[in-house]
């Protein structure tokens, strides 16, 4: 049952994404969110507001632009009874065509107080060859 309505949420979730919605992206956040970006060897860590921030700088390129997010479900871990973490990598389409980076983006999802399920962790590295996310195992 829960994996179900996990996957249901996850669904939803990358819908918001695809379809750029901050609105919707800020019921899915956490207010006590946490992330670290590591991008060109730079380390920065934030909280919700700045991530806020940043998706709505991203969401604006993407609208004005009428480009698209390709984003690609790499794995599915559960880490508790509750709690999910998971893994995408994410790029924009421009003109048709998908930029050479990506960004790889480990994403800890909770189910909160209400029964609403949140993002409350990311880790995130900018700038991975595109080719490179093919070569990802698990063992």
């Amino acid at each position: 049952m829960e994996n179900s309505s996990f996957r249901t949420f996850l669904n939803s979730y990358l819908d918001v994404w695809r379809n750029s919605s901050l609105t919707d992206l800020k019921d899915i956040i956490s207010k006590d969110y946490e992330a670290r970006e590591v991008s060109k060897g730079e380390i920065v860590d934030f909280g919700y507001e700045e991530a806020i921030t940043g998706w709505e700088q991203g969401f604006n390129f993407v609208k004005q632009e009428n480009n698209q997010w390709d984003l690609n479900e790499i794995s599915v871990i559960p880490l508790r009874q509750n709690e999910f973490l998971v893994i995408l990598s994410a790029t924009v389409i421009i003109d048709g065509k998908s930029l050479e980076n990506v960004s790889l983006f480990f994403q800890t999802f909770k189910r909160n107080g209400n029964g609403a399920w949140e993002l409350i962790r990311s880790y995130i590295e900018a700038g991975v060859p595109s080719a490179n996310v093919g070569k990802i195992q698990f063992t």
